[in-house]
């Protein structure tokens, strides 16, 4: 059902650095997904702002946001510091949760690519967040960090993503938490073949419903 969206440029300030982030909540929203983009890429992400504005569509809000600097992502191996960007997604995290007109909201996160292992490394740490989905994610780089996840984990990849696949299944037997793999048919790493984004926007938004519901709505 269409609501109206407030949608705001935001300026996050983490340290000595700040970030620029993109806020869509929802009227009425009572969830908020924020999303680790994977190497190379930002909160411009086409598919991530696709998966955005779908979440949106069904009452839930997202963040966007670069979780580098301009000049920090010009150093190549910083979009692979798992660590560093781990970091940067509980810190703004953090900061969102701080402002008491989003304190409210249940947290989820949605992680593409190794934005996926930042997001399940922070939430082994963050007991604030309340499900994680992976898309054509490398859970594998956050090894260390699976067995200690308490929220529900969705990992989602493509059925021609044959390595990926078998990283996600290594990984998903060290998840000590409720979780779920699904497979696209016909989706490579990327989901570029039609209709597989959309069936990523459809599982995530049924998971992120499913686990971010205030207890009151759960039936």
């Amino acid at each position: 059902m269409d609501q109206p969206i407030t949608k705001t440029s935001l300026v996050i300030p983490i340290g000595n650095i700040e970030l620029q982030g993109d806020l869509s909540i929802p009227q009425h929203a009572h969830s908020l997904v924020l999303f680790a983009h994977g190497s190379g890429s930002s909160r411009l992400s086409t598919r991530n702002r696709m998966v955005a504005e779908y979440l949106n569509n069904r009452g839930i809000g997202t963040l966007l946001f670069d979780l580098l600097t301009t000049v920090e992502d010009t150093i190549y191996s910083n979009r692979f510091n798992i660590d560093l960007l781990a970091q940067r997604l509980r810190e703004v995290t953090l900061w969102v949760l701080r402002k008491e007109e989003y304190s409210f909201l249940h947290i989820g996160y949605f992680g593409a690519s190794t934005g996926a292992a930042a997001a399940l490394t922070a939430a082994n740490e963050l007991k604030q967040v309340n499900a994680v989905v992976s898309r054509g994610g490398r859970p594998d780089l956050a090894m260390q960090a699976l067995p200690g996840i308490k929220a529900p984990t969705l990992l989602i990849v493509g059925s021609l993503d044959t390595d990926v696949i078998r990283m996600n299944s290594t990984a998903f037997q060290h998840l000590n938490c409720e979780k779920k793999m699904e497979i696209i048919p016909g989706a490579t790493h990327l989901f570029e073949e039609k209709g597989t984004l959309e069936k990523v926007c459809v599982v995530a938004a049924n998971w992120f419903e499913m686990h971010l519901q205030p207890l009151e709505l759960i039936k």
